[in-house]
C-alpha cells in the first residue's frame, strides 16, 4: 500500500523529534495521511464490514421484536391510542449505546501497540508526522469507523421514534451524545494501546474502565445508601395522633414533627454522572415532566429523573396522608407540601465533562509514549 508520507530521518532538535516539528505539531495533511491510511486497512478489513452487517441486523431485530410487542400489548389496553412510543425508542437507545461500548473498544484498543508489534510504527516516527498527528489521526479513524455503526443505527432510531412519546429533537440529541461518548470510548483505547504492550491486555484496560464508570460507580452509589443516611426532625403532613384505621370516619391531616431517616443523595449523585447512559438519557429532550414520562414506562425519562431527583435531594417537609383512600374516598387530595422540582438539575453537563477529561487523558497518554527518541523501553518491546 502506498502512502504519501515523506520519510526523513528523525533529527532531535525539539525533545527528540523530527527536526522543526514539535511533539504536539498540528497539520491537516498530517492528521489526513495517519487516518485515511488506517481507514483503507479497516475497510479492506473483512472482519470490520462483518461486524457492521451483524451490527445492523441486530439493531433492526430488536427494534421490529420490540415494536411488535408492544404493539399487541397496547392493542389489548382498554386506550387503544394507549402510546408506547417512548419505551420502544428507549429501549433502542440503549441497546445501541450497549453494543457501541462493546464495539468501539476494539477499534482503537490495538491502533498503536498493535502497528508496534508488527513493525509499521517506527515508520510513520521516522517520518515529518509529529506524535500528536500520528495519535490523532488514529483517534479520527477510530472514531469514525465507530460513526459507521451509529449512521447504521439512524434508521431503527427513526423507526422508534415515530410511535410518538418523545420529542423529534430527541433524535439530534441522542446521536450527538452517542457519537461523543463512542469518541470518548476511542480515546481511552487509544491510551491503553499506547501503554500495554499487548493488544488483548489494552482491549482488557479499556473494557474494566469502561465497566467501572458504567457498573462500579452506580454500585458504588447504592452501597454509600447507608452512609449518607442520616436521622433527622422533619415536617410531615401526616395523620392525626391516635387515629386507627379501623374507625369509620377519615383522619384529619396535620403538620407534625417527625425523627425520620433522610436520604442525602445530593452528596453522592456524581457518582451516577459519568455513567454513559445517564449522560445519553438526561440530555434527552422530553415530552412533558419527567416524572409524569417515567410513570408512562418511558426508560429514558425515568433515569432522567432518578438521577437530576439524586442531585436534588429531599431533606425538606413531607406528605404521609395525601392520598390515602378509605371507603372509596381519598382522605386528602390537597397536600401542602410543594413536590420536588428536578427540571433545572442538569446532570449530563458533569457527566459528560469527565468522560471527556478521561478521553483526553488517554490522548495525552499516547503522544507522550511516541516521542522520539524512547529513553527506556518496556522489556520485549518491539521498534522495527
Amino acid at each position: 500500500m502506498s502512502v504519501d508520507v515523506e520519510v526523513v530521518p528523525a533529527t532531535p532538535s525539539d525533545g527528540g523529534v523530527p527536526a522543526g516539528r514539535g511533539t504536539w505539531s498540528l497539520s491537516w495533511h498530517g492528521l489526513r495521511t495517519v487516518a485515511v491510511l488506517e481507514l483503507r486497512q479497516r475497510v479492506r478489513s473483512t472482519r470490520w464490514r462483518t461486524a457492521l452487517i451483524v451490527w445492523f441486523l441486530m439493531v433492526g431485530l430488536i427494534t421490529l421484536l420490540t415494536t411488535g410487542a408492544f404493539s399487541i400489548l397496547a392493542g389489548d389496553q382498554s386506550a387503544p391510542d394507549a402510546s408506547y412510543g417512548g419505551t420502544v425508542y428507549s429501549i433502542v437507545v440503549g441497546f445501541v449505546l450497549f453494543l457501541g461500548l462493546l464495539v468501539a473498544p476494539t477499534l482503537s484498543s490495538g491502533a498503536i501497540n498493535g502497528d508496534r508489534n508488527a513493525g509499521t510504527l517506527a515508520t510513520l516516527q521516522v517520518t515529518l508526522l509529529s506524535p500528536a498527528e500520528i495519535v490523532l489521526g488514529k483517534l479520527a479513524a477510530a472514531w469514525i469507523a465507530a460513526l459507521a455503526f451509529l449512521v447504521a443505527s439512524i434508521p431503527f432510531l427513526v423507526w422508534a421514534l415515530v410511535g410518538g412519546g418523545v420529542n423529534w429533537l430527541a433524535l439530534l440529541t441522542t446521536v450527538l451524545m452517542l457519537a461523543l461518548v463512542l469518541g470518548v470510548v476511542c480515546a481511552i483505547g487509544l491510551g491503553f494501546s499506547a501503554l500495554v504492550g499487548k493488544t488483548s491486555g489494552s482491549a482488557v484496560l479499556t473494557y474494566l474502565t469502561i465497566g467501572a464508570i458504567s457498573a462500579v460507580l452506580p454500585i458504588l452509589f447504592g452501597l454509600l445508601v447507608p452512609v449518607t443516611t442520616t436521622t433527622e426532625s422533619v415536617r410531615v403532613w401526616d395523620v392525626e395522633p391516635g387515629y386507627t384505621w379501623e374507625e369509620t370516619t377519615a383522619p384529619e391531616c396535620q403538620w407534625q414533627t417527625r425523627e425520620v431517616d433522610v436520604w442525602h443523595s445530593e452528596r453522592t449523585w456524581w457518582l451516577l454522572a459519568p455513567n454513559p447512559f445517564v449522560v445519553v438519557a438526561d440530555a434527552q429532550p422530553l415530552n412533558g415532566d419527567p416524572e409524569s414520562l417515567a410513570d408512562d414506562g418511558n426508560m429514558l425519562a425515568m433515569l432522567q429523573y432518578g438521577v437530576r431527583y439524586a442531585r436534588t435531594g429531599n431533606d425538606g417537609p413531607q406528605d404521609w396522608c395525601s392520598g390515602y383512600v378509605m371507603d372509596g374516598n381519598t382522605v386528602s387530595t390537597d397536600s401542602p407540601v410543594e413536590p420536588v422540582q428536578v427540571t433545572d438539575q442538569l446532570v449530563w453537563p458533569w457527566g459528560l465533562g469527565f468522560d471527556l477529561l478521561l478521553g483526553a487523558a488517554g490522548v495525552v497518554i499516547a503522544v507522550n509514549r511516541l516521542r522520539v527518541p524512547t529513553g527506556e523501553l518496556p522489556k520485549g518491546t518491539r521498534v522495527a
